[in-house]
């Protein structure tokens, strides 16, 4: 790969989180949550159903010590609740609770019309092409990175 080009994406990357972050450190604020807070709060959400402490933890690479502390701010904030597990009564499952998520639904609108915005000025081929960047980048970055 030539350096440049390395270059180049390594800008783009770094512009790209960046931003993400400053969003969900947005988002979050009105939240009352911190943006860790949050990020797991949106990993609960995209489980199906009911989490364990175990999987947040797997799933973000925080310490199942630290994922503690994220549920119990979580479950004062009134975002999720601890329930036991109905096939093994000794686990403690993270439910989240529906609350007053929808009036957050308005910023995350606004994020997805960009994306949408975005995506329309390509071609089905080339979003085929950014669909498996996206992918591969997302699977690598997990691996090397968050799973170490």
């Amino acid at each position: 790969m030539e350096p440049e080009v390395l270059e180049r994406f390594t800008l783009y990357m770094r512009e790209q989180s960046a931003l993400t972050v400053m969003f969900h450190a947005r988002v979050a604020e009105k939240m009352g949550l911190s943006a860790t807070d949050e990020k797991c709060l949106d990993l609960a959400m995209r489980a199906e159903g009911p989490v364990t402490a175990g999987r947040i933890a797997e799933l973000s690479g925080l310490s199942t010590g630290a994922v503690t502390g994220v549920i119990d701010r979580l479950e004062r904030a009134g975002y999720v609740r601890r329930v036991r597990d109905p096939h093994d009564r000794r686990k403690v499952l993270v439910e989240v609770t529906p609350g007053d998520l929808e009036k957050f639904g308005a910023i995350f609108e606004v994020a997805r019309q960009s994306m949408i915005e975005v995506l329309d000025q390509f071609s089905e081929t080339e979003l085929d092409v950014i669909d498996r960047y996206l992918k591969l980048q997302i699977e690598t970055f997990r691996k090397r990175v968050i799973d170490t």
